[in-house]
């Protein structure tokens, strides 16, 4: 059996900071991919709350405690890792690699003042912990080298959208609702291409949280007894990071809830802000879309807002002419793309191949990323 076949394992925690998703995956010698199993591990409460508010631009209170965080976090990846195996009933021996992708506390590839000085990416979670708490190669770090080279080191995830579901037959876009929306195009000819489009989950998870005091809207049912406010639409869209052309990512520290506030004027129930903010994803989405590749014949979709029933019906009456469906009509888990991704792309490293689409970030060219611990 040769590095490219057998089991790698992928760990995430998203900007919604709702869990780490762990995927047992299988590569095979003819480039074919499987999941053999999956874990939602969830996060310790407390911790989940100080890497929110890390997230939207809240402040480390010391170097100490930025160093018992990694620490943190990176104990939590390894728990979700050998749960995932226990759960699966492999051994540790029979798994080639871990990759980690950590959890995300500062995206800042516009650099911290905006005007592209010093771009950097932060995430944490110790991949050394990892590979000596499991004892098995860890790949973790990857989107920094993307940025050195002058990319936005996101998204990371459309050159395993070409393996997977690309067609030659039809246009079809990828859309990943995290805590933030980002799109791949898969044109049936031409090249991949792919960026943040605006806040998803994260938003309508933080506002919701706030008045109802549940965690997330399940299905999009609370939002769905309110009303779109037009006008506090229109002012959410006029922000300028919706006009800058790609490529381009963001984050928490970009779309938070007091971004939010600011630009409430009104005295709105905060069912009608819900359902507002379903509606700027939709719309920022579909424009995306309209401006990359209007003629998207299908539109497949992962990540949480999937689940999202009021969204997914939104995105297809607002993108009447694409077929708008879940991954799962392909064969892919829509909770589990992102970390099958990082399984995915801890094998491309240990392969000395490139993980990054130079088309997507803006980087300079193509990279081997990560970094790693060895077993």
């Amino acid at each position: 059996m040769t590095q490219a076949e057998g089991l790698y394992i992928g760990l995430i925690s998203g900007t919604s900071a709702d869990g780490i998703d762990a995927a047992l995956v299988r590569f095979g010698a003819d480039e074919s991919v499987s999941m053999v199993a999956s874990h939602a591990h969830p996060w310790p409460e407390a911790l989940r709350t100080r890497l929110i508010a890390l997230g939207q631009g809240g402040p480390l209170n010391s170097l100490e405690e930025y160093g018992t965080l990694d620490i943190q976090v990176g104990e939590q990846f390894a728990d979700a890792a050998l749960t995932l195996l226990r759960g699966a009933n492999v051994d540790i021996k029979d798994v080639r690699a871990i990759g980690s992708h950590g959890q995300t506390i500062r995206h800042r590839p516009y650099g911290a003042a905006g005007d592209g000085k010093f771009p950097f990416t932060l995430q944490i979670g110790d991949g050394n912990l990892v590979a000596e708490r499991t004892g098995i190669t860890t790949v973790s770090d990857f989107r920094r080298r993307d940025v050195a080279a002058g990319g936005h080191g996101a998204p990371l995830l459309p050159a395993l959208h070409q393996a997977l579901l690309h067609s030659a037959t039809e246009n079809r876009v990828v859309l990943n609702l995290g805590g933030i929306a980002n799109i791949t195009l898969l044109p049936a000819k031409g090249e991949v291409r792919g960026f943040d489009t605006g806040p998803a989950n994260a938003l309508m998870d933080a506002w919701c949280s706030q008045h109802t005091g549940v965690a997330f809207d399940a299905g999009g049912k609370w939002g769905a007894t309110g009303e779109i406010n037009e006008a506090l639409l229109a002012r959410l869209l006029s922000d300028p990071w919706f006009k800058a052309p790609p490529p381009k990512s963001s984050g928490r520290e970009q779309f938070h809830l007091e971004w939010v506030k600011s630009h409430l004027q009104d005295d709105l129930r905060p069912e009608d802000v819900q359902a507002t903010l379903l509606a700027l994803t939709v719309q920022t989405v579909a424009d995306a879309i309209a401006a990359t590749q209007p003629d998207t014949a299908r539109l497949l979709v992962c990540g949480g807002g999937v689940h999202n029933a009021s969204l997914m019906s939104a995105l297809q009456k607002t993108m009447d002419k694409t077929k708008v469906e879940s991954t799962a009509a392909h064969g892919l888990d829509p909770d589990q793309v992102e970390a099958m991704g990082f399984a995915w792309l801890a094998r491309q490293t240990l392969l000395g191949l490139p993980g990054n689409l130079p088309s997507v970030s803006g980087a300079k060219g193509y990279r081997v990323l990560g970094t790693v611990a060895f077993a």
